[in-house]
C-alpha cells in the first residue's frame, strides 16, 4: 500500500511561511531603531552638541527622508534580487550608521549618519520586508502584512525603554555603539533565514497587462500607483495631524505635557490591535474596502478633535484615532499584491509608503504653519480632514473602477 505524499511545508500559508513572518516581525523590531532613536537622544544630543532646538531635529527630519526614498530604493532591490541582501545590507548600514553618528564630533556629522546610514537602514525592515512576506501568503496575506507593519510599532515600545535603561548608567554614545552592536549581531543570522525564494506561483502574473492578482481594473497600473501615492500622501498629512502636534495642543489647553505623550502611547499601542484587524479584514473584504474603512474612521476622529477638547475626551478620541489609522499604511501593500504584478512588489509598495512617510513630514510641517497663522489648531485639523477626503475619494474611484477576477479569466 503506497503512503500518501506529506504535504508541502514550503507552499504559500503553509508552515515556513508562519515561520518566515515570526522572523521577518523580529527583524522589522530590530530595524525599528532607527526611528526611535534619535527620538529618545535628542536632549542629550542637543547638550552635547550645544545647538538650538532646530538644529537638534535635523537628524529626524533626515532619517525620515532616508526612511521615505529607503523604501522605494531598496524595494527594487529587493525584486530583483530577494529580501536577503537589502536585510543584510540594512544590518550593516545601520551597524555602521549608529557607530559612526557615536563617534560624530559635530550635530552634521551625525545628520550625515542618520540619514544616509541609519534612515536608509531602517528602510529595508519596513516596506521590502512587508513585499516579501506578501508572496508568501495568498488565504491570510493582509493578517501577514498586518503583523510585519506591527514590528515598527513594536520597536516603538521595545526601543525607547532599552535607550531609557541604557541612558541611567551610559551616555547616549555608548548606548549608540550598543545598538550598533545588537543590530549587526542580530539581524545577520535571522536574515539568512530568508534565503528560501517564493514559491513560482507567488510571482506568476495575470492573464493580461491590467490582470495581476485576484482584482483587475480598468485603470492603467501607471495610472493605479499615481492614484495609490496621492492616496498615501493624503491620508498621512491628515494622519500626521494628532501624531505630530497632540503634545503641542495638550500643552495649549493647559493640560500639560505628560498628557500628550500618554495619548501618543495610546496611539501606537491601539495602532497594533488597528493593524492586526485591519489584516484581518483585508483577507475577508479585500483592501481597498478596509483602507476606504480606516480612512473614513481616520476622518471621523480628526473631527471629534475639535468639538471635544476635556482631558477624558481626548484620551478616547486618541484611542478611536489610534484604532482607525494603525491598519491604513499595511492596507496600501495588500491593495499592490491584489492590483498590481508580483514581480514589481517591493519597488511598487515601497513607493506608496515612501509617499506616507512623506506625507507625515509635510503633515507637521503644514499643521504647524497653520497654526502659525491662525493661532489655533482647529483650521490644522480641518486642513487634516480635507487631506483625508481625498484619500476617500480615491479608495471609492478604485473600488468602482475595478471587478473581481472570474474564475474562467484566471484559468486562460
Amino acid at each position: 500500500m503506497s503512503l500518501a505524499a506529506a504535504p508541502d511545508p514550503y507552499v504559500q500559508d503553509g508552515p515556513y511561511a508562519w515561520f518566515r513572518l515570526a522572523i521577518s516581525i523580529l527583524l522589522s523590531t530590530l530595524g525599528g531603531a532607527g526611528m526611535w532613536a534619535v527620538v529618545i537622544v535628542l536632549p542629550a544630543v542637543q547638550a552635547d552638541f550645544g545647538v538650538d532646538r532646530a538644529d537638534a531635529s535635523l537628524p529626524y527630519t533626515a532619517t525620515m527622508l532616508g526612511f521615505a526614498a529607503g523604501n522605494y530604493i531598496l524595494g527594487r532591490f529587493a525584486d530583483r534580487f530577494g529580501i536577503v541582501p537589502p536585510v543584510i545590507a540594512s544590518a550593516f548600514c545601520l551597524s555602521a550608521g549608529f557607530s559612526l553618528a557615536a563617534i560624530a564630533p559635530d550635530i552634521w556629522l551625525f545628520t550625515l549618519a542618520q540619514g544616509v546610514l541609519i534612515g536608509l537602514g531602517t528602510a529595508a525592515t519596513f516596506g521590502p520586508l512587508i513585499a516579501d512576506v506578501s508572496h508568501w501568503f495568498v488565504k491570510r496575506r493582509g493578517l501577514a502584512v498586518g503583523c510585519v507593519a506591527c514590528g515598527n510599532y513594536l520597536a516603538g515600545v521595545l526601543w525607547p525603554s532599552f535607550i531609557q535603561w541604557s541612558l541611567a548608567t551610559a551616555d547616549w554614545r555608548e548606548t549608540y555603539l550598543m545598538i550598533a552592536v545588537i543590530c549587526l549581531v542580530a539581524m545577520l543570522p535571522l536574515s539568512l533565514i530568508l534565503r528560501r525564494p517564493p514559491p513560482e506561483n507567488a510571482m506568476a502574473a495575470g492573464t493580461g497587462p491590467r490582470s495581476f492578482g485576484k482584482h483587475t481594473s480598468g485603470l492603467s497600473p501607471t495610472a493605479l500607483q499615481i492614484l495609490l501615492v496621492i492616496a498615501g500622501l493624503g491620508c498621512c498629512v491628515a494622519m500626521s495631524m494628532p501624531q505630530v502636534h497632540i503634545v503641542a495642543y495638550c500643552v495649549d489647553l493647559g493640560y500639560g505635557v505628560a498628557p500628550g505623550a500618554d495619548m501618543i502611547a495610546l496611539m501606537t499601542g491601539t495602532g497594533i490591535i488597528s493593524r492586526l484587524t485591519s489584516g484581518y479584514l483585508a483577507d475577508k473584504i479585500g483592501g481597498v474596502k478596509t483602507l476606504l474603512a480606516g480612512a473614513v474612521l481616520q476622518c471621523a476622529a480628526l473631527f471629534l478633535f475639535i468639538p471635544f477638547t476635556g482631558l477624558t475626551s481626548l484620551y478616547l478620541v486618541s484611542l478611536v484615532f489610534g484604532l482607525a489609522q494603525g491598519g491604513i499604511v499595511p492596507s496600501y501593500a495588500v491593495i499592490v499584491r491584489e492590483y498590481l504584478p508580483a514581480r514589481e512588489a517591493g519597488q511598487r509598495v515601497g513607493l506608496v509608503i515612501m509617499a506616507t512617510i512623506l506625507g507625515m513630514a509635510l503633515g507637521g510641517w503644514l499643521s504647524g504653519w497653520i497654526y502659525d497663522l491662525t493661532a489655533s489648531y482647529e483650521a490644522a485639523f480641518i486642513n487634516g480632514i480635507a487631506w483625508n477626503f481625498v484619500t476617500i475619494a480615491i479608495m471609492i474611484f478604485i473600488l468602482f473602477s475595478g471587478r473581481p477576477r472570474t474564475s474562467t479569466a484566471a484559468g486562460r
